[in-house]
């Protein structure tokens, strides 16, 4: 099976043994920078592949957004033919991802230690939920990381409930540095010729990515709280009311409060020794809110948009997604690519030598499984 693609991956195989979304959004950002993507599924398919509403001609969105750029073959690991695929796709893959518990694919040969055997070149990245010791047999949903690392403590109301973020932002997370991982192997494979083990699990992607709350915990001692939207370290950093619904305010530095000041025409405020200063700020928050709100109240949150932006001052409309893709458009940043007939999110990242590919539209299950046998064989 050959591959003429390009981007800067391109000529690396990856043998996709991962399935719902860390993983398969892993590979996708790797299939979309060059590299040869085999998404290996069970007979059943991938779990996402049923996850709906929303569709688009009966297939789930949710699987559609996370596995263009692939081929897809389907293997029943209990069979011997299918078994022995899966164990060549492995001897031949350059990066190996897998997101079974951990020891799940042992039975099969197809853990690290067994692949390594018959190819100590590759880069095998496993990503689980709690790691690989007392938290090996925990399930890896996202919405159990959320709860237990202490991020739905600081999300809703604060006098409300608990609330999960919008998306499976640890599941995202991980798959993100899950590449990172495997990137670094492989520029130490080209270093050294040997390949190793990457391991990432959800509960340590959240615990890095909870980053000031964690490192509040553990280098000053503080549990934070729900705070709504408001930030425990800045003032204002917040959605605040205007003639005709909410703005998103910053002021990230005192330059910026006073920027802020200026065109809402409040000159004295920062010189007021209550909100000169950021600390200053945040202490007396509650004194200096309704300032800003009396202030805003006076134009729509269109008006304060524009000329905030245009004095420097960080704000921001409170956009449906499909907002934040019109200004995305009207940006220039170009965010939806057809592949095939299914519209997806471009790539985030931009090369000004290799860029991004998009050859392939997320495949039926096993819609190349016919293809991928045969080179298998050959």
């Amino acid at each position: 099976m050959v591959q003429h693609s390009t981007g800067p991956l391109a000529g690396l195989l990856v043998a996709d043994f991962s399935r719902i979304l860390a993983g398969p959004y892993a590979t996708m950002l790797l299939a979309d920078l060059g590299a040869q993507v085999i998404k290996v599924e069970s007979p059943g398919g991938d779990d996402t592949r049923t996850w709906m509403p929303p569709t688009r001609d009966g297939v789930s969105t949710y699987y559609l957004g996370i596995n263009r750029n692939k081929r897809s073959i389907a293997l029943d690991l209990r069979k011997p033919d299918d078994l022995a695929a899966a164990q060549e796709l492995a001897r031949r893959a350059d990066v190996l991802i897998e997101n079974f518990r951990p020891g799940g694919l042992a039975r099969f040969g197809l853990d690290y230690d067994t692949v390594t055997a018959t190819n100590d070149k590759i880069v095998y990245a496993s990503i689980s939920g709690f790691g690989t010791g007392a938290g090996r047999d925990f399930p890896g949903y996202d919405l159990m990381v959320q709860a237990i690392s202490g991020l739905m403590s600081l999300t809703g109301d604060p006098d409300g409930s608990p609330y999960r973020a919008g998306i499976s932002v640890f599941d995202v997370m991980a798959g993100l540095h899950a590449n990172i991982g495997i990137l670094a192997a492989l520029h130490h494979r080209g270093e050294t010729g040997r390949g190793q083990h990457v391991e990432v699990n959800l509960l340590s992607s959240a615990l890095s990515g909870l980053v000031n709350h964690s490192s509040g915990y553990v280098a000053g001692g503080t549990v934070p709280f729900r705070m709504g939207n408001a930030h425990p370290s800045l003032f204002p950093y917040e959605p605040l009311p205007t003639a005709d619904g909410e703005l998103i305010v910053i002021a990230g530095n005192d330059g910026q409060f006073r920027k802020l000041c200026q065109v809402l025409d409040l000159p004295d405020l920062p010189d007021d020794r209550r909100f000169g200063r950021n600390q200053d700020r945040t202490a007396n928050r509650e004194q200096l809110r309704p300032l800003l709100v009396e202030r805003l109240a006076k134009r729509t949150k269109d008006e304060w948009f524009r000329d905030l932006l245009a004095a420097g001052v960080p704000c921001a409309p409170i956009n449906t997604i499909d907002g934040g893709v019109a200004l995305a458009e009207e940006l220039g940043l170009d965010p939806v690519v057809t592949v095939g007939d299914v519209p997806g999110v471009r790539s985030p990242i931009t090369f000004s030598d290799t860029p991004a590919r998009y050859e392939l539209p997320p495949p039926g299950l096993d819609e190349h499984g016919e293809e991928i046998r045969a080179w298998l064989k050959s």
